[in-house]
């Protein structure tokens, strides 16, 4: 009423009415809850309810009453159906066909009228708690089934070792209870014992092998029909056929454990010394193998993949070495303990507390729990170590895979003979195809023919070469011949064409700044330069006391590319030859603005489908921090094709995330900020670099995800670069490609008549692939060192509608774009600088200051965590560089 009375005097009284209506239908209840004076109330203190507020009045005759919005009928907001992976058109008939082997082994499954019976499993301690030890599962869950087998009608389980239990057909009721007495709940694992000779050693030893009681509660969940195994394999995947082939795979996992195996997933690594090979530093590496159900064109497969020691355990005298000041460890042990130490007095004691109270013992008071995960990051050393010793011939991979296979023995599983499940010991045969290599272009116009996936610059010049006026050498305590070094690359870089002046300064760093922390040592070093160069150089060519991992890396490039734009290459000379200069200026070149090499068909836009339209490619990748650093920000990187119809340039662009978060949340971001996303800064780069043109297709190459992210790649990640498109110009639909890259699988591929690796540009996509949707595996490169790694496309959209002839040999070519090296590279080369953006990029946050690198408005966030620290934005002239390269 109050409202009304405000505004009679400024509108009619039509308009006053129609207000009054739309207030009175969408607002009923605000008129009957306000009270006051102003209101008529006539609340005399003695409780009496408040008055009505005043009726409206009548209505004219000639007024027509307006519905209230809130009354008038509202459509429903129909919900945009979810993207799915697009079916396969058809398959590639291009390149020389090849007869394969895959270690893939076939699988029948005679029992599928039958149903898996999903059961939750909850463990209890006798006194109620909940059991939260990890490895107990198990053992109360064979111990219950050796005890009650007659009350659970005979079935055999498969047990997941945590909350989720399976059975062919079902238990004698939906909710069951057990009580369960363990003799011993230490682990299986343990070789051999120690005898102790203290009390507390005894009081130890008595706990150990302590019987405990387990309450067990049972409780029915859902049917899984196994005809949905079927349905999977004619490509018709559900809830159910994922659930079904999940409960294979548990199967699998149960029966190594039964075996002693430790598990990782759906891995497997036997408690076998054979399998244990010295990485260094006291860490073994443990050899195992993957085993999984796959659907494929051909039916149900067994995929058996060896897993060399990139998994690692922890060895005897790896501890902590640091002693107590007070007193040592051999002498606590000795005097105040009395326990008579025979050989461990000068080895390193093992730390069993925490980092800020640490434990020790002697070695020998220890006994040593076998295949123990080693989750820390492995040291330069370590790796090298670890690849080096991974590292089998296609045959003998062969041989250790079928030993594998026969080793599990899968007929002994009883779930898998109550399922009908057998297993063929034959390596699947498949038909492979062998791409031919495309013809690439030097300098000159000179074309280059790569066999087996190389090429070489011998006697030929680059294809865009470069000219460094100003430039300048700094040496941070590397031992080498500085003025050979740069005679060699002035000399090289001549022959390839690359015009190089003789280095303005070699900058020394000073013997007192050695020992200092690596941002102090850069800033010396950067002050020296800004003293005596006249202005900012065209090139640093920075030489570092160490090939791999050194502290001067992030902050030398952070003050390089963020706070002088100015392009820089580091290097770690140990053998300075013409192949090790020229690998160097391959990337020197790169980063100032020139090409190396490129494809023949870009010259003469004979690209199919890409010549013929605008057309953007992007790769995108996340870096994560090394395992157990849950709170450095994982980083985003995106990588663009610029120059259409070139595909060999790119830029990319770099964002931090929240730590070991996959999707990337940066691509699109609402106007108004400070950052308005990834893509429209990429999109903005081509549209400048291609002659004004928008692209009409926009081709993205993704990495890092599983096949349980690709509808959130479809959904979410595409959503927010279509958002971007559309910000730019609300008119333009562009067409997209979606294709997944994966390396992380075991799938491998062996010729029947070599013992060679299958030749690059081997394609499969025939029999093992999915049954349904569009996939192929690619052997782009040659694998001149143990058993090639395919790498696992997934098509997941294409509205341009390639041939599947035109989309491989596209995605083959793209490994032949690489800048930084003069061979074909396993995975296209667009992800790889995505990948080596974010690495790089990264490095940044090394050495940071949380402060200097916060979000904006400091503090917490509105749910309460620290806000993600944010990359320092690069230079206009780098960030349009290959400064990655």
């Amino acid at each position: 009423t109050l409202q009304f009375s405000f505004l009679r005097e400024k509108i009619s009284y039509r308009e006053r009415n129609r207000d009054r209506f739309k207030f009175l239908g969408f607002l009923p209840s605000l008129l009957f809850c306000v009270s006051g004076p102003e209101m008529g109330s006539s609340d005399d203190g003695n409780g009496t309810e408040e008055a009505l507020p005043p009726p409206p009045p009548v209505i004219p005759p000639d007024i027509v009453p307006i519905k209230a919005e809130s009354e008038q009928a509202i459509e429903p907001v129909k919900k945009k159906p979810a993207r799915l992976p697009m079916a396969r058109r058809n398959l590639g008939t291009k390149g020389q066909k090849i007869p394969l082997l895959t270690n893939h082994f076939k699988v029948k499954v005679s029992n599928l009228q039958d149903q898996f019976f999903h059961y939750s499993v909850a463990l209890f301690y006798e006194d109620g708690r909940p059991v939260d030890a990890k490895g107990v599962g198990r053992k109360v869950i064979d111990r219950l089934h050796e005890t009650y087998k007659s009350d659970l009608g005979g079935k055999n389980f498969a047990y997941d070792g945590e909350k989720s239990l399976f059975t062919v057909g079902p238990l004698p009721g939906n909710k069951l209870e057990f009580t369960v007495v363990l003799d011993d709940v230490s682990s299986d694992r343990v070789n051999g014992s120690q005898s102790p000779n203290a009390e507390g050693d005894r009081k130890r030893l008595r706990r150990q092998f302590h019987s405990k009681t387990f309450k067990v509660e049972i409780s029915f969940a859902a049917k899984i029909p196994m005809q949905a195994i079927a349905s999977a394999l004619r490509g018709q995947e559900t809830e159910n056929s994922q659930e079904a082939l999940r409960v294979l795979d548990i199967i699998l996992r149960q029966h190594a454990s039964r075996q002693g195996c430790l598990l990782v997933r759906q891995s497997f690594f036997h408690n076998d010394p054979k399998n244990f090979v010295d990485v260094g530093q006291g860490v073994l590496g443990c050899r195992g193998f993957h085993s999984s159900f796959r659907t494929a064109q051909e039916g149900l497969s067994l995929n058996i993949g060896l897993i060399g020691p990139r998994f690692s355990l922890k060895q005897r005298g790896g501890g902590d070495d640091s002693e107590p000041v007070e007193m040592t460890v051999y002498d606590y042990f000795v005097n105040q303990r009395n326990i008579n130490l025979q050989y461990s007095g000068d080895l390193p004691c093992i730390n069993v507390g925490k980092p800020k109270r640490p434990t020790f013992f002697p070695v020998e008071l220890c006994t040593l729990v076998s295949l123990q995960r080693y989750t820390k990051s492995l040291s330069t050393f370590q790796r090298s170590s670890l690849v080096e010793k991974s590292r089998q011939k296609p045959h003998e991979r062969m041989q250790v895979l079928s030993s594998a296979l026969k080793r599990s023995d899968y007929d002994a599983e009883p779930m898998l003979r109550t399922c009908g499940v057998s297993i063929n010991s034959s390596f699947t045969q498949v038909e492979g195809r062998v791409l031919p290599a495309p013809k690439l272009k030097a300098g000159n116009g000179e074309d280059f023919f790569p066999r087996n996936g190389k090429w070489n610059f011998n006697n030929k010049k680059l294809a865009q070469p470069t000219k460094i006026d100003k430039w300048a050498v700094v040496n941070f305590n590397a031992r080498c011949d500085i003025d050979n070094l740069v005679q060699t690359l002035i000399k090289c870089g001549e022959m390839k064409g690359i015009l190089m002046k003789p280095p303005f300064e070699v900058f020394q760093e000073g013997g007192q700044f050695r020992r200092a922390p690596p941002v102090v040592r850069v800033e010396k070093m950067f002050d020296e330069i800004q003293s005596k160069l006249p202005g900012a150089p065209d090139f640093l060519l920075c030489l570092l006391p160490e090939r791999k991992n050194c502290d001067l890396y992030g902050p030398w490039k952070k003050k390089n590319l963020s706070e002088f734009g100015i392009v820089t290459q580091c290097i770690a000379p140990q053998r300075v030859n013409d192949q090790y200069i020229t690998n160097v200026l391959l990337k020197i070149n790169a980063k100032l603005g020139g090409l190396n090499s490129f494809l023949a068909v870009e010259r003469n836009s004979m690209i199919p489908v890409v010549s013929k339209s605008p057309t953007l490619i992007l790769g995108m990748d996340v870096s994560h921090g090394s395992p157990g650093q849950s709170d450095i920000p994982s980083i985003a990187a995106v990588v663009s094709s610029r120059n259409w119809p070139s595909i060999s340039r790119y830029r990319a662009s770099v964002r931090t995330q929240s730590p070991k978060v996959e999707m990337i949340d940066s691509l699109f971001k609402p106007a108004g900020k400070d950052d308005e996303g990834i893509i429209r800064e990429l999109l903005v780069d081509f549209f400048t670099s291609s002659a004004k043109r928008k692209p009409d297709q926009i081709i993205i190459f993704r990495d890092g995800v599983s096949e349980s992210q690709f509808n959130q790649v479809l959904n979410i990640e595409l959503d927010q670069i279509i958002e971007a498109c559309k910000f730019l110009d609300d008119t333009w639909n562009p067409k997209f490609v979606v294709i997944i890259a994966q390396k992380n699988h075991h799938t491998k591929f062996f010729q029947q008549s070599t013992p060679d690796n299958v030749p690059p540009g081997t394609i499969i996509d025939n029999k093992i692939c999915h049954p349904k949707n569009n996939d192929f595996y690619l052997c782009a490169h040659a694998g001149m060192i143990g058993t090639t790694r395919p790498t696992h496309y997934h098509v997941l959209l294409d509205e341009v509608g390639f041939s599947a002839d035109d989309l491989q040999e596209l995605v083959h070519s793209l490994s032949y774009v690489y800048q930084r090296s003069t061979t074909a590279i396993s995975v296209v080369a667009p992800i790889c600088y995505a990948h080596l953006a974010a690495a790089q990029v990264g490095q940044f946050m090394k050495f940071e200051d949380s402060s200097e690198t916060s979000s904006s408005h400091g503090g917490l966030s509105s749910a309460g965590v620290p806000p993600v620290p944010q990359l320092p934005r690069l230079k206009e002239n780098v960030s349009n560089s290959m400064f990655f390269c």
